[in-house]
């Protein structure tokens, strides 16, 4: 969508190598298409799994599944494909890559104060999760930028499943490329279905106060892993909780939709906190006005919008 649309489809080299400078621009965590990135959260050091019960129920999930090897026997680091998952480049098709490393210490310091503040998924239960999980088991994908969006986000989430089911131990989820922590419990009991598992547990919808003002910023961190703008909302008096859901029913119409957003495009405003079709929003593409720097869908609140607006 936007400016990453482009960028999935087959190019001459020229265009595909502007397209990659462009992406360079980007934090790695963020970047449009990229790895996706977890981080299993546990009290205590577990034990790796066997090779073969992790095909199995990697495999009970995502279809065929075919173990690519041990990198790191020493760390437990192992590696699959997921066969069923083609990822279609410029002159090939290539299955996407399911990494799991060893569990390792987790250092729950590298957090900042900026993301901690934006786990809302959790907020009670932040500190306990982040102070008393020690260790962790990261997770990954390589290669999957080039599946369809729908497609990766329901793969990713029937992963992430399978995962908290091979670690029993897991008590959140912190995901890299939003900031968002999530119970593993609300994985696992398997309430959320879809690609609606995807805007619940990896879109990251994030508020900020401008200092000085009566502004606020909400926006989102997650959708560009699916080539997808995240959205941004710059506005005053209005109940910042009707805007969140705004921005979820926003993320996940954009996910699940048949046609992308355009710029220009309007989409349903709020009135005491329900969708109404007579008020229309504009959406624009623009930067980021709160970082990691990205390109995001702005948009313009009508009569509650704040900033420098033509």
């Amino acid at each position: 969508m936007g400016l990453f649309t482009n960028f999935k489809k087959k190019k001459p080299e020229k265009e595909r190598q502007e397209a990659r400078e462009y992406l360079k621009k980007f934090d790695s965590a963020i970047r449009p298409g990229g790895v996706f990135a977890a981080q299993l959260l546990m009290k205590e050091k577990c034990a790796t799994p066997s090779s073969e019960h992790m095909r199995e129920v990697l495999s009970s999930r995502l279809g065929k599944v075919e173990i690519i090897g041990e990198q790191n026997p020493e760390k437990g680091t192992i590696s699959f494909s997921a066969l069923d998952y083609e990822s279609q480049f410029s002159d090939a098709k290539v299955p996407v890559q399911l990494s799991i490393l060893g569990c390792e210490s987790f250092h729950a310091d590298r957090i900042d104060d900026m993301k901690r503040s934006q786990m809302w998924n959790c907020r009670e239960d932040r500190d306990r999760i982040l102070t008393e999980c020690k260790y962790a088991v990261v997770v990954n994908d390589m290669l999957g930028g080039g599946l369809r969006a729908q497609i990766r986000a329901n793969m990713l989430m029937d992963y992430l499943e399978a995962l908290v089911e091979l670690y029993p131990s897991c008590e959140a989820v912190y995901f890299l490329n939003s900031g968002k922590l999530v119970p593993a419990d609300l994985i696992r009991n398997g309430e959320i279905k879809g690609l609606d598992r995807y805007i619940q547990f990896c879109v990251n919808v994030r508020f900020f106060n401008i200092n000085g003002t009566n502004d606020h910023v909400i926006d989102t961190l997650g959708l560009s892993l699916l080539y997808i703008e995240d959205l941004q909302y710059h506005f005053h008096d209005m109940e910042p909780d009707w805007v969140v859901g705004h921005a979820y029913s926003m993320a996940s119409y954009i996910l699940t939709g048949d046609r992308p957003v355009r710029n220009g495009d309007t989409i349903d405003g709020i009135v005491d906190g329900r969708l109404v079709q007579d008020i229309q929003w504009r959406c624009h593409f623009e930067d980021s006005l709160i970082g990691p720097k990205r390109s995001v869908l702005d948009i313009c609140m009508g009569e509650y919008a704040a900033g420098d607006r033509q």
